[in-house]
């Protein structure tokens, strides 16, 4: 095991005495009850503050959910919940036409929480509480290997106070469980360095491989992260090292691409159409739909608003750019701290720099900082971003912040220490103050001016604990409470808001009210949709409730009713199923007799529903609205 601590750090530290010489604390069953106790290798507060931190950020995660939904996704997994053959291929609609244009990792874990609690909006939000609670709970293990309790605290606080986390785990989107999974891996490379056993190696490259079933490429980001942190800082050999990241690597392909073999090998009249794909190909869909496609080409929603001719659709701003997380919409997300974070990290590796080569200190600079920097570059270049993609930045901000303080406040006698920590308190507060908006929702008045009060006075007593010679541990730790409290202080508030405004991933903090109102009438989800009860009496019987170009379209009605909706072109309108053959055959059975089209040149089968059916020309004083749709009537 890596010493985590110094002698310095060991003095202020409760170590209980009562184990045996041997090391292995027998410890009676009454103990192993009272799972608030902190294990005899960690001091006392360990333990019941871990569990604080992780009961709070579930609280807040599940307080007043469901104002706004990803109706796609929740509509797809109602759809798999109908049966296990919808559940196992992703189906998007009951009758399993087409599937989700994505890998379904999150979704079954939500077809299953329906499956058990009946379909609700919080049996669909319940999952990513319990993930994003369960993500603070790994992470202070992880960090705790690296860098010792405090750390881990300090990691635990800053992940639960984060904006982007709180606004991510507040829906029904998959990057929770994506998040939760590869904070696994990283807490089992840490395992690997540790100890050199070969199963923590392996273990890790699985969570990645599931990770990869929940955000698909996304996941395999972080793999330069794990590999550098292994290969830098892990027991044996060189050559033993490489052969074990190897290995890793194998692991890690097979396994991801299982589940995509599986589909690719079914007969394609055994499954839904893979949607994103003009070939039928779960590839296609995975490694362009969802992949390189992402960066330099239109996003699927650029194209489902063109199919629509609508701009709702449009990508969120700031455009791509460097600083695209330090502004805007994505700087309040998830830019309060990522400066911070890049120096704190930066000071690590310099102030390990005389290290050993397995330092911890320094492994964990290494795996959150390469984690933090290559999808921080990622996010910065693609041309599709949604505000809760932030959220992965998250656990790699939280562990270089925890590691820094721990670090600092193991050197808090150095005066390079202060004055660095002095440092990131001025530019964090100053760049917090900066970033915050003159107001908008959920914003407090009191906040920038507290922010520079409290940042003033951590400057002031960081800096009197440096000309103090003697250096008070009173003083240290006032300096210590002040400088956290500065570095969290607008984040927290940021957070606090998300939850008092039943904000959820749609939202950023302190947003104008006008993009809030928008939101949450565009993403709230509706027990009846529009013109449903017309949509029921133009039916006539038929088994489908309708078709609908662009599973976006289908989905409110699918999410409401449970029933069949064809969605004609997928989520975006263009994507080839089902076939002319097939259109052909369901209006001749009478399947369906609405068709609501909006693109009619899109795909051949609305070209052909919009030759052969009638077209039903809208009425006068018909509201106008954002999305211009084309009712058809089609008979068999």
């Amino acid at each position: 095991m890596w010493p985590v601590v110094t002698h310095a750090s060991v003095e202020e530290t409760h170590v209980p005495t009562h184990a045996p010489p041997d090391g292995q604390a027998i410890v009676p069953w009454s103990r192993r009850l009272q799972f608030w106790r902190s294990p005899a290798d960690q001091p006392v507060w360990a333990r019941p503050a871990l569990l604080l931190v992780a009961a709070l950020a579930a609280l807040a995660y599940s307080w007043q959910i469901g104002s706004t939904i990803e109706i796609y996704y929740a509509a797809a997994v109602r759809s798999m919940s109908h049966s296990w053959h919808n559940f196992v291929f992703a189906a998007f609609d009951p009758a399993a036409t087409i599937t989700v244009d994505k890998l379904p990792g999150s979704m079954w874990v939500q077809a299953l929480s329906v499956e058990l609690f009946g379909f609700h909006v919080w049996a669909l939000m319940l999952p990513q509480a319990v993930e994003g609670a369960l993500t603070v709970l790994v992470l202070y293990h992880a960090v705790r290997r690296l860098a010792g309790p405090l750390a881990g605290i300090g990691a635990a606080v800053v992940l639960a106070a984060s904006p982007a986390t709180m606004t991510l785990d507040r829906g029904n989107i998959p990057d929770t469980l994506m998040i939760l999974v590869l904070v696994l891996a990283a807490d089992s490379t840490v395992t690997a360095i540790a100890t050199g056993r070969w199963r923590s190696a392996v273990m890790a490259a699985v969570w990645v491989s599931l990770a990869f079933q929940a955000k698909m490429i996304e996941a395999w980001l972080v793999l330069p992260a794990l590999g550098l942190a292994y290969v830098v800082a892990g027991r044996g050999s060189a050559s033993a090292r490489l052969g074990r990241l190897a290995a890793m690597g194998v692991t890690v392909a097979v396994l991801s691409l299982s589940y995509m073999t599986f589909v690719a090998l079914t007969p394609a009249s055994e499954r839904p159409y893979e949607d994103g794909s003009t070939t039928n190909s779960i590839y296609h869909q995975v490694f362009v739909y969802n992949g390189f496609s992402r960066v330099g080409e239109l996003s699927p929603n650029e194209v489902l608003g063109q199919t629509l001719h609508t701009p709702l659709f449009t990508e969120a701003q700031p455009p791509p750019a460097w600083n695209r997380l330090l502004t805007g919409s994505y700087g309040h997300d998830t830019g309060w701290l990522l400066p911070a974070a890049l120096f704190a990290g930066g000071a690590v590796l310099v102030a390990r720099r005389r290290q050993p080569r397995t330092d911890p200190f320094r492994a964990g600079a290494l795996l959150w900082g390469t984690w933090l920097v290559t999808l921080g570059v990622v996010f910065s270049i693609s041309t599709t971003m949604n505000s809760y993609y932030a959220g992965a930045l998250s656990p790699p901000i939280a562990g270089l912040l925890g590691i820094a303080g721990a670090l600092a406040w193991e050197r808090r006698r150095e005066r390079a220490a202060l004055a660095a920590t002095a440092g990131i308190v001025l530019l964090t507060v100053g760049y917090g103050v900066w970033l915050l908006p003159a107001d908008g929702t959920g914003l407090p008045p009191w906040l920038a001016t507290t922010a520079v009060v409290l940042g003033l006075g951590a400057v002031a007593l960081l800096g009197w604990v440096a000309l103090e010679r003697r250096n008070g541990a009173r003083g240290a730790v006032l300096a210590a409470v002040f400088t956290g409290a500065a570095l969290l202080l607008i984040p927290a508030a940021a957070s606090a808001s998300v939850v008092a405004e039943s904000l959820g991933p749609f939202d950023t903090p302190f947003q104008p009210e006008l993009v809030t109102t928008f939101i949450h009438s565009v993403f709230a989800p509706q027990p009846s949709p529009p013109g449903l009860a017309t949509i029921e009496a133009a039916r006539r019987g038929a088994p489908y409730l309708m078709a609908t170009q662009t599973s976006a379209v289908a989905a409110p009605y699918i999410y409401a009713t449970g029933e069949e909706v064809l969605p004609f072109g997928g989520y975006t309108g263009t994507t080839p199923s089902p076939s002319v053959a097939q259109t052909r055959s369901m209006i001749a059975r009478g399947l369906f007799h609405l068709a609501l089209i909006a693109a009619p040149r899109a795909t051949p089968s609305t070209r052909f529903i919009a030759a052969k059916c009638l077209r039903i020309p809208p009425k006068r004083g018909q509201p106008v609205v954002p999305i211009k749709l084309s009712v058809y009537y089609c008979l068999g």
